[in-house]
Formats: C-alpha cells, structure tokens, sequence
C-alpha cells in the first residue's frame, strides 16, 4: 500500500515539518551544550593540574631553601673571624651570621 501526500493537506505538511525543524533545532542546542560542559570540563581539569604543578613545585622550593638554611647554620666556619678586616669595604669586621 502506497501512501500518497498529495491525500494529505497542506497545514497537514506545514505542522509536521515545524516538528521536524524544531527536533533539529532542539539535536543542535543540546549537542552545542554538551560540547561547552565537555570543554569546561577539560578546562578545569588542566586548570587543577596546572595549580596543583605549580602549588607543589612552590613546596618543593620552600623545602628546599629550609633546608638549605638549617643546614648551613649546623656548619663550623673555620677560623676566627672576628676582628679581621672586610675585604670589601676595609672598615667592618666580618660577622658569620647564623639561624638562630
């Protein structure tokens, strides 16, 4: 059994074909919205890994430097320096700092 439009009125056609139009619009708009939830997502994702390098390369210098520091407050500098003249200015004597 064949079907035949020409059966069919025109409102007929014209409502159906809005149907179909805004099935397509509704396929588009939603595809557009999964693709920015997909690259906002994306985008967090690197954002996190991006501040999560940096925050710990930030605490692995820190750590670093602390440890720098405390190690050098544990170093006998040989010798006596008090007294002796800097070889900078010539007028100050030179002072070994240490952490306290």
């Amino acid at each position: 059994m064949e079907f035949d439009l020409s059966a069919v009125e025109t409102a007929t056609l014209v409502f159906i074909g809005t149907l179909v139009f805004a099935l397509v619009l509704v396929l588009f708009v939603a595809a557009a919205a999964f693709a920015a939830l997909v690259l906002v997502g994306v985008g967090r994702l690197a954002w996190l890994i991006v501040a999560g390098t940096l925050v710990g390369l930030v605490h692995g210098i820190n750590d670093s430097w602390d440890r720098l520091v405390h190690h050098a407050s544990t170093v006998e500098l040989p010798g006596d320096f008090q007294g002796q003249p800097s070889p900078s200015t010539g007028t100050y004597p030179r002072v070994a700092l240490r952490d306290s």
